[in-house]
């Protein structure tokens, strides 16, 4: 079936985070077959963070990515299996590892601003024989211009495509259109769009994001994912098939394992609670939300205003220590040690 839209399903990656980073190779080889029996394109398997991301840091993984990825390979039948790597978290050589178990894809993240520092692994991914993607993360933070010149940089490197990737959930659907409308009108390459839900428009600046010009759309089994999780993917593939739009994924198959996803795997049901509107409310990344939880509670301070002021000092990915400073900074100031 010819598609219009090429849907990344993500939930084994971003839906890491949902569950501590605990996926088994069981639960990676049952939800690739049935994903790739429903027709999805392109499944993501990582750690959250991306191939080199278990870490005290970042959480450590049940299992090696490189594991994950070989048990995804072999259950994925028609289905590409795709990495993510932020540079300076994974290396050429791990992503050398997951193109010699069978992964066809590698998603190269970086900050909205900082696209040069993926070029080595762009063109890495290019020479393994790999699709190439450049993944701009928290594209929120930079104008429509900057996030063009960024992407531009990545259509140079070798990128076969490059996201608008909305890591806190925190875009408008007119930021959206804007953005890839302009992206559309420069760039040669595919352009995607990630999306996260933490103010409910996940669903929403997806369809913006298809109306300005993109064709590759992420989302996630059952929302699982990071904050209030991302695009849910079966329904996403339900609209879509209501506006005509051709996706080549079977409603049914996902709507079967979107009902297990739930029973088995989520640790409680994907909602909108109060730190993942703020996150995008605020605009800080949607990974910290397991983090900022943590912190609140062994210092005794509101998760809320954490993140508020997470999102008031522009904190991003990579920088996950602070938010172990910014709660101890609050509860000091709650005791009268710091003013």
């Amino acid at each position: 079936m010819h598609k219009d839209i090429l849907v990344t399903e993500v939930a084994l990656r971003d839906g890491s985070h949902v569950v501590a980073h605990q996926f088994t190779i069981d639960q990676v080889k049952n939800m690739t077959g049935k994903l790739s029996a429903a027709g999805v394109p392109y499944i993501e398997v990582s750690h959250g963070d991306g191939l080199g991301g278990s870490s005290l840091q970042y959480g450590f993984s049940k299992v090696n990515d490189i594991e994950l990825v070989e048990a995804a390979v072999e259950a994925a039948g028609e289905s590409v299996i795709s990495v993510l790597l932020i540079p300076g978290i994974g290396t050429v050589d791990q992503l050398r590892e997951a193109a010699q178990v069978g992964a066809k894809m590698a998603r190269i993240a970086t900050h909205v601003t900082e696209a040069d520092v993926a070029k080595q692994h762009l063109e890495a991914a290019k020479h393994l024989g790999m699709e190439a993607i450049g993944f701009l993360m928290m594209s929120h933070m930079a104008s429509p211009e900057k996030l063009l010149e960024q992407a531009i940089l990545m259509e140079s490197y070798g990128a076969d495509a490059v996201y608008v990737v909305d890591s806190a959930g925190s875009f408008l659907p007119q930021d959206v259109k804007a953005r890839i409308r302009l992206l559309r009108s420069k760039l040669k390459i595919d352009i995607g769009f990630h999306a996260h839900n933490n103010l409910s428009l996940a669903v929403a600046n997806s369809l913006m994001a298809i109306e300005g010009g993109a064709n590759r759309i992420d989302g996630s089994i059952r929302c699982l994912g990071a904050g209030a999780g991302n695009t849910q993917t079966e329904v996403l593939v339900a609209v879509l098939d209501r506006m005509g739009i051709r996706t080549g994924i079977d409603l049914y198959k996902m709507l079967d394992l979107s009902e297990e996803v739930g029973n088995a795997i989520m640790p409680k049901p994907q909602e909108i609670t109060d730190s993942s509107l703020i996150m995008g409310y605020s605009g800080v990344y949607s990974s910290f939300l397991l983090h900022a939880n943590k912190a609140a509670k062994k210092y005794g301070v509101d998760a809320r205003d954490i993140l508020m002021e997470l999102g008031r000092q522009k904190v991003v990915g990579g920088q996950e220590d602070t938010i172990i400073e910014v709660a101890e900074q609050m509860a000091f100031r709650k005791e009268g040690i710091l003013k």
